[in-house]
């Protein structure tokens, strides 16, 4: 079976998005790149996270071809493999229709830095122009508009997160929604101050230095 670990991982985090109430039933997508291999493993099309099993995850090459499983791929796979093909900073991406994040796609806002974590994405999210669901269209716009960015909002429809494995592109699926939804809150009774340029660069090159770091030896 190729590609095992990834399957495994796939199936574990499609479980914690439904989980976490990051998206419902079969809404939303999840993929791992082996960019030695050129293969890419994604979840099947219209089934339950809690349902998925090994087999059904599908390994397929960029250009579409089925190289081992039964299942139909995502319906959103083009969008997955535009940012593989562009992206060299990312192996691992995440889609999902998360609530608040979904709401401000829906009303066409892109997210700004009124909460300093939006850095885990970038400066802001920006939302990409609407195109119908599986799509190159829709690849295209997201891919645009996710230029120097981890993530994206899809306008009438969702978010994508992309990173350099799951767990990166989980964290920033769920930080996107929390800034979504502080961000809604606080206009519901005023207008949410906004950090400024300056500062989310300092974010951007504080955060690459976060968290644990190895001792040395």
């Amino acid at each position: 079976m190729l590609m095992k670990e990834a399957r495994d991982q796939l199936i574990a985090y499609g479980k914690k998005l439904v989980e976490t109430n990051l998206t419902k039933g079969t809404g939303g997508n999840l993929s791992i790149f082996d960019r030695e291999a050129g293969h890419m493993a994604i979840t099947p099309s219209g089934i339950d996270f809690f349902e998925i099993q090994p087999e059904d995850i599908v390994i397929m090459t960029l250009d579409g071809d089925i190289v081992e499983g039964e299942r139909t791929p995502s319906s959103e796979w083009v969008m997955h493999k535009i940012f593989y093909e562009n992206r060299e900073d990312i192996d691992a991406m995440i889609h999902a229709h998360t609530m608040y994040a979904t709401v401000m796609a829906t009303l066409h806002w892109d997210l700004p830095p009124s909460h300093y974590m939006v850095a885990v994405a970038g400066k802001n999210v920006r939302v990409a122009d609407y195109a119908t669901y599986g799509t190159p269209e829709l690849a295209e716009n997201a891919y645009e508009a996710m230029k120097d960015r981890r993530a994206v909002l899809l306008a009438n429809h969702g978010i994508i997160a992309g990173a350099q494995d799951l767990l990166n592109a989980f964290n920033i699926v769920e930080e996107v929604e929390y800034c979504s939804e502080v961000h809604i809150k606080a206009k519901s009774v005023g207008e949410p101050v906004i950090l400024d340029d300056a500062e989310m660069t300092h974010m951007l090159e504080r955060f690459e230095t976060y968290g644990q770091r190895k001792a040395k030896d």
